[in-house]
């Protein structure tokens, strides 16, 4: 069937599972090179940084590398929460594949370069001087070299104005920024101006940019010109795409970026995230990447909702027989160089450092929550130490199921925090392996009361030796993109905090209340 036609895949009109990358993966930013797509999101205070994604069809989607898989790349050990990596922007070039990124906090506007989308990359040209942040990369006819950003000021006497959507001319090969940096537009008026991105078609340009902010008031705006220094001619119908004030299961719509789908389509990804609750308040999952496809009406995109279609069940099970996959995490710092993978023995080994989950570089390597129905487990040996699994939004917002040998007994706990509270609920299970549980599931009731408003409930529990500990139901709105401070997501993962704990095996079942087809699970292979 082609992927115009009316789809059986449980969306209407949605040919793709939406969302195309599900879990934390804002930002998106897409290229089509000889028939192949490729995406890159943010990623943030987490290392590796910048994962790069690949879909022949559009429909199956494989995660292929991440463009900072060293730390000096980034220079985020110590940056705040809600800094690091922002918004990046994927192009390619005469043989070259680029990445152009803000890093706030980090190196600032960096751009990298590969000749293989699967890396390795290069280390980085700073584009010195650059005050701002959303950088997007585009070359003239000419050749010439334009960065186009969004005018956030992050430094200086006046940190926190904005100034609009801003360009300069560089050389991209030694990071010289050639011109003094000139307004261009500063959209439909809407707040934050931001994330623009120029495309070429037929004889004019168009910038494409984000503005009403990345919550609820998010969509795409645009603008066209002769040239891509313009001038901006701005189109009547701004923001041509925005799910502000309306019952569409998929809020926060924005920061897109156009590509020609496998039909000769054009497709429009983004941003966007799923509220859940009795006033879809709380989106547990953060921004994830959506698509939908866009028709041209006199020279104007002309956008379609954007539907919900995803994948209904995701099977993400780890086995500790070779090296950490590219999908593994680490927060300011490099899985491996937290942990080690024991391939005799089928662990992953885990030695504490003193630090723990409230701590901005914990000794946790964690992966992306792919759905907000989630069955996580682990195996875990603490006859050498205390540790255990969580799920993570940031330092501040936690909730875990920890254990540790107690004599001949395993004190397991269970902890949830959030800023200025923590509570914990302890179990105890007979000595040897503990298999460690942290389940997420929407609320069974239907009154309309407090449990009714949240996203989802979180279970705590545990198991060994034939028993089993259930220690705490936790209310996960708490651990949510409109509570929590870091742009991020859910993280769910494994830790210690004290001696070394082996861990045998991850696995994370995800599924869907939603119908939706089977797309398969390619965007979860390795």
């Amino acid at each position: 069937m082609s992927h115009s036609e009316a789809s059986p895949y449980g969306g209407i009109g949605a040919p793709y599972p939406n969302p195309v990358l599900p879990g934390f993966n804002p930002d998106p930013s897409i290229v089509r090179v000889d028939g192949v797509y490729y995406i890159v999101t943010s990623t943030f205070e987490y290392l590796p940084g910048l994962p790069i994604y690949r879909s022949e069809d559009f429909v199956e989607w494989e995660q292929i590398g991440n463009v900072a898989t060293r730390p000096e790349q980034l220079g985020i050990e110590d940056v705040p929460t809600n800094l690091g990596v922002w918004a990046p922007t994927l192009r390619w070039h005469e043989g070259l594949f680029y990445v152009i990124v803000g890093v706030p906090g980090g190196r600032g506007c960096v751009i990298f370069t590969a000749t293989d989308p699967a890396g390795p990359w290069s280390d980085g040209v700073v584009l010195e001087g650059l005050n701002g942040i959303d950088p997007d990369l585009a070359w003239g006819e000419d050749g010439t070299a334009y960065v186009t950003f969004s005018g956030l000021i992050l430094s200086g006497p006046e940190t926190g104005k904005h100034l609009g959507i801003q360009q300069v001319t560089v050389d991209v090969e030694t990071g010289r920024v050639l011109s003094e940096p000139r307004n261009i537009w500063s959209g439909s008026g809407s707040m934050f101006p931001e994330a623009p991105h120029l495309h070429r078609r037929g004889d004019e340009w168009y910038l494409l940019i984000a503005e009403g902010g990345t919550e609820r008031g998010h969509g795409c705006s645009i603008a066209r010109g002769s040239s891509p220094e313009g001038p901006f001619r701005a189109y009547d119908g701004n923001p041509f795409l925005s799910a502000r004030s309306t019952i569409r299961p998929i809020q926060n719509t924005g920061h897109g970026d156009f590509v020609e789908g496998p039909d000769g389509e054009t497709l429009l990804v983004m941003l966007g995230v799923r509220p859940k609750g009795g006033t879809r308040a709380f989106s547990p999952l953060g921004r994830e990447t959506f698509v939908t496809r866009v028709a041209w009406e006199d020279g104007w995109p002309v956008a379609e909702p954007v539907d919900l279609a995803p994948r209904p069940e995701i099977v993400d099970e780890v086995r500790f027989d070779g090296p950490l996959d590219r999908r593994w995490l680490g927060v300011r710092r490099l899985p491996q160089d937290i942990a080690r993978v024991d391939p005799d023995a089928g662990v992953l080994r885990i030695v504490a450092d003193g630090s723990t989950l409230d701590a901005p570089r914990p000794a946790f390597v964690g992966r992306r929550q792919l759905a907000i129905a989630t069955r996580a487990s682990a195996v875990a040996d603490v006859s050498g130490g205390t540790g255990g699994l969580a799920v993570r939004y940031d330092e501040d917002h936690h909730y875990e199921i920890e254990a540790r040998t107690d004599g001949a007994e395993t004190l397991v706990t269970a902890r949830a925090c959030v800023p200025s509270l923590r509570q914990e609920w302890t179990g105890r299970l007979p000595r040897g392996p503990v298999t460690l549980h942290l389940d997420a599931a929407p609320p069974e009731t239907a009154a309309f009361g407090t449990l009714a408003m949240t996203s989802d409930v979180v279970t705590l529990w545990a198991e060994a030796g034939g028993e089993r500990v259930v220690l705490a139901e936790v209310d996960g709105r708490f651990l949510s993109a409109e509570t929590a401070a870091s742009f991020t997501g859910r993280v769910l993962g494994l830790y210690a905090t004290a001696g070394e704990v082996a861990f045998a095996g991850f696995r994370a079942v995800s599924t869907e209340n939603e119908p939706a087809a089977s797309f398969g699970h390619a965007a979860d292979r390795d």
